[in-house]
């Protein structure tokens, strides 16, 4: 006898090794500068605004928004970031992330704030980073297929 209706949970995602998933990085750099925003812990969030991401803390919210949206609705922000989407096979690695982090510190100097979803890993770079970040995720790609 199930317990356990499981029926919606979703499948676990395909292991790769570590070469693997760095050949199938695609990056894509998003078309619109983003900005992170710090909310107090209860502050209703505008509904117009469209949130890329809300992280909530016991000491506030941070939002992540269109620069647009948040000029538009005279929110303050500490941060202006663009985002670039890892598009790669699905899988569960700690080593991906750790080696596009290291390799970003190694080769470009810069700090990227990462965010894993279910589909796709995030990096937002400080504006004025991007194309070098761009240009050195897709050299880790290129040596990875080389590589195979």
């Amino acid at each position: 006898m199930d317990l356990i209706d499981d029926s919606d949970v979703m499948p676990e995602p395909e292991v790769l090794s570590l070469p693997q998933q760095l050949a199938t990085l695609k990056p894509v750099l998003a078309s619109s500068t983003f900005i992170f925003a710090t909310f107090p812990p209860n502050a209703p969030v505008p509904p117009s605004l469209p949130v890329q991401m809300l992280f909530r803390e016991a000491e506030g919210m941070t939002l992540v928004t269109t620069r647009n949206a948040a000029d538009a609705e005279g929110i303050d922000y500490w941060q202006v970031v663009r985002l670039i989407t890892l598009e790669h096979t699905k899988m569960q690695s700690m080593d991906f992330m750790a080696f596009v982090t290291n390799r970003l510190l190694k080769d470009v100097k810069i700090d990227v704030n990462f965010v894993s979803g279910y589909h796709h890993d995030y990096c937002f770079v400080g504006t004025g980073y991007e194309e070098q970040v761009m240009r050195c995720l897709q050299d880790i790609a290129n040596e990875a297929q080389e590589g195979e």
